[in-house]
């Protein structure tokens, strides 16, 4: 009989809020045909082709069919200082959110000497923290996962399990997931793969697609 041995999976955090789609528009013309070469542009970047094209005018048009906006629609370090200042004020969510910004980098921190860094999970630690003693799934979540990988905080598997069953409990497909891989492993709790299989099946039950290999692998 094969034993398949199932790791940790690195879930990605949740995100405060999701990438918006775009409609589908139609395309800008000018006096001239020009052939746009393949390019990654940010959402308000327009191809480099067309910079010596067009007047400002002109691109400032572009980049309004491009990216819409609300004439009083915050800019970005708006939306950040708002929700640092939720955070601040003890809004569970935002404290979440804010320690997400943190550890992808979002958010720009420094070090003690002024250096930017390119992410920042110790700061982040410190809002899940916020967050997570307010009960708040997804910080429990996030936090566990830090805990797990020894990210800005010491490596403590079973500090991580606990912070994963309060997340599970209330129902967090994720937590659900990695509980039962921690109970599978025996990562900071006795090995147990009936509890394994128990939390992989509560997270599958939810659509959870990582929990559904899992328990297929333990087939």
């Amino acid at each position: 009989m094969k034993i398949l041995f199932v790791t940790l999976l690195a879930v990605p955090l949740l995100m405060l809020a999701g990438c918006g789609e775009k409609s589908p528009g139609t395309a800008a013309k000018t006096e001239k045909q020009i052939k746009i070469p393949d390019e990654f542009t940010s959402e308000k970047q327009i191809p480099s082709v067309l910079e010596n094209e067009l007047t400002p005018e002109e691109k400032a048009a572009l980049i309004n069919q491009i990216m819409p906006s609300a004439a009083n629609e915050p800019t970005p370090e708006e939306k950040f200082v708002k929700l640092r200042q939720d955070a601040e004020s003890g809004d569970a969510k935002a404290q979440n959110g804010l320690g997400v910004m943190y550890y992808t980098g979002e958010a720009i921190s420094k070090d003690a000497s002024g250096k930017t860094l390119s992410n920042d999970p110790e700061k982040a630690a410190a809002w899940f923290h916020r967050s997570a003693a307010q009960g708040y799934a997804d910080a429990q979540f996030n936090l566990g996962l830090l805990y797990a990988n020894g990210e800005g905080v010491p490596k403590d598997s079973a500090k991580a399990v606990e912070l994963f069953k309060k997340a599970a409990d209330q129902g967090n497909a994720d937590a659900q997931n990695n509980l039962g891989v921690m109970y599978y492993s025996g990562e900071g709790v006795p090995n147990d793969a009936a509890k394994a299989k128990e939390w992989f099946k509560k997270a599958a039950a939810q659509g959870n697609a990582d929990a559904q290999a899992n328990l297929d692998a333990m087939k």
